[in-house]
């Protein structure tokens, strides 16, 4: 085998390696976007190699990322559980805080300022709730700070690529975690007459609450096997 042809079958393998690649963090963040309550077909969220390469491939071998920009809409029972509880106090509860999502998997070896303003625009031009920006490299620091500046407006969330390609919640050490609704929570403070913070605690940055989207003040229940009982249930405040 000549160099040149050599070289040709390296960067095939190395095409063929960032294809797979590409596609595993493609169908790990669908299943995060659908197991956070958003509505997607089991098409999108199934989808199979040959598939994906036959739909974002550009012809020349590579995935093109612009094309794989994809959008969602929160399930009526996504809703129901960012929803304020009807009380007497508040007999017409505002809005719940939840609406679209957009994903978009940035290009570029470098994710600045840049990028990151636009895609903040994208999502308040195009009245998206919530952004997912996923990179293949870390973004800078300058650029992260304009998420809190305008969170206000639109919420953004980014990952790493290298962060998708294996789904944690899978992994059979990985209890599972279901978010309680706000109605859910007052329920429980009250049934075991706590404080939320009385309860233990789980940071806004685990891996786990980063894939489920918690927010500061949120109880997410924790149900893990056990030889005796079965099942049996904790809670964790995110904080």
């Amino acid at each position: 085998m000549s160099n040149e042809e050599d070289r040709e079958v390296k960067q095939r393998e190395a095409g063929n390696r960032e294809t797979a690649r590409l596609w595993r963090a493609w169908r790990t963040v669908h299943e995060l976007v659908q197991d956070r309550g958003y509505i997607l077909s089991e098409a999108e969220v199934k989808i199979s190699l040959e598939d994906f390469i036959h739909k974002f491939n550009s012809g020349d071998g590579n995935i093109e990322k612009n094309r794989m920009t994809f959008t969602a809409h929160p399930s009526d029972e996504m809703v129901a559980r960012y929803s304020n509880p009807v009380t007497d106090r508040d007999p017409k509860p505002a809005a719940p805080d939840v609406g679209p999502i957009k994903v978009k998997f940035e290009e570029g070896d470098s994710i600045g300022i840049k990028n990151m303003r636009k895609f903040a625009q994208e999502l308040t031009q195009e009245s998206f709730h919530t952004g997912i920006m996923i990179t293949s490299v870390n973004i800078t620091p300058a650029a992260l700070k304009i998420i809190p500046a305008v969170a206000s407006e639109t919420r953004i969330e980014t990952f790493l690529e290298a962060d998708l390609l294996v789904n944690i919640t899978h992994h059979e050490l990985v209890p599972k975690h279901v978010l309680l609704s706000k109605e859910e929570k007052s329920a429980l403070l009250q049934r075991y007459r706590l404080k939320e913070t009385q309860l233990p605690r789980i940071q806004v940055g685990d891996p786990v609450a980063r894939y489920l989207g918690l927010r500061r003040g949120q109880v997410v229940k924790i149900i893990r096997k056990s030889e005796t009982a079965g099942r049996y249930a904790s809670y964790r405040y995110t904080v």
